[in-house]
């Protein structure tokens, strides 16, 4: 049986105010993901009337999808989430509001069967407990609805920033020494581009009712046969950010919150993990030739796309 990534518990203890500050720094993605995702579920007969985005965190993709639907949903098992999201708000094609639900991606409550055109989770999914989800999705997708699931992979800097590969290589460094130990099985799946992440065909018992012919897998910025630009992942592809946006970005990544929670004391000093992964950005900055003050960095992600339909 294939093997079930354990409950996410860090976003789930989010209060609003983290809710909030996580939305601030936490990257939309790019018209061309989106788009992608639309112009598949249309061609191949979905329709624009009702999507869900499960695990939604604080509304950022449902927000921009449900310009195209009459009615959006954005459902997420974190209390501090779903009142963060709230706050924000959101409207849908027709002018409805979103509706922001508490729930599970393997329960996905109040939410009636054969109601959903379009299911989203967006850097999500590998937290799920794949085998419910796909039997819950069965039950709530239209005939001929569709499932599209994605995540970001690994971040790299572009090469126009003064000792990129150095920086690269002192940021990878830091990473396996301080966050690896930090990285659930969740994290893992997102770290190899969802390559092993079940499918309804492969879980065990299977689930009915998907076409495996209709299974899609688009890439960004990985060199692979028909990948997308890595700079039309996330919205502002590689964009110049400074430290403190830099800082704030690598804060919202679940092992950080880990290790935070694990080492209150360095919490905002200088043996915080991210703010030594922002000395060594501006040491190598300092050595190219940037002065104080003046520190940027730029890069880009690369990232899946999975798409499955039901059967209509």
């Amino acid at each position: 049986m294939a093997a079930v990534a354990p409950a996410e518990k860090t976003f789930r203890s989010f209060t609003p105010a983290e809710a909030s500050a996580y939305a601030q720094y936490r990257m939309d993605y790019h018209p061309t993901l989106y788009n992608t995702i639309l112009a598949r579920h249309t061609s191949t007969g979905g329709q624009l009337r009702t999507i869900l985005d499960v695990g939604c965190g604080p509304g950022t993709a449902v927000r921009m999808l449900a310009t195209r639907f009459q009615q959006a949903t954005g459902l997420d098992p974190s209390e501090g989430m779903i009142a963060g999201a709230t706050k924000i708000g959101g409207t849908t094609g027709s002018g409805a509001d979103i509706t922001f639900v508490v729930g599970s991606a393997e329960e996905l409550p109040e939410v009636r069967d054969a109601s959903v055109d379009l299911l989203t989770a967006a850097t999500a999914a590998h937290w799920f407990d794949m085998p419910a989800f796909w039997a819950r999705a069965a039950q709530v997708l239209k005939p001929g609805g569709s499932v599209a699931l994605w995540t970001s992979g690994d971040t790299a800097i572009d090469d126009s920033v003064p000792n990129a590969a150095a920086m690269q290589a002192a940021l990878d460094a830091l990473r396996v020494e301080h966050l690896e130990p930090y990285m659930l099985r969740g994290n893992w799946l997102v770290q190899d581009l969802y390559a092993d992440l079940p499918l309804p065909w492969g879980v065990e018992p299977a689930v009915a009712g998907f076409h495996e012919e209709s299974f899609l897998r688009q890439e960004w910025g990985t060199g692979a046969e028909g990948a997308l630009p890595r700079d039309e992942f996330f919205a502002i592809g590689a964009p110049e950010v400074d430290m403190h946006t830099l800082e704030a970005v690598l804060g919202t990544a679940s092992p950080v919150a880990r290790w935070r929670e694990a080492n209150k004391d360095k919490v905002d000093t200088e043996r915080d993990v991210v703010r030594k992964m922002r000395r060594e950005v501006e040491r190598l900055l300092h050595e190219g030739g940037i002065e104080k003050g003046k520190e940027f960095i730029k890069g880009g992600s690369s990232g899946v796309l999975l798409f499955v339909k039901k059967v209509a």
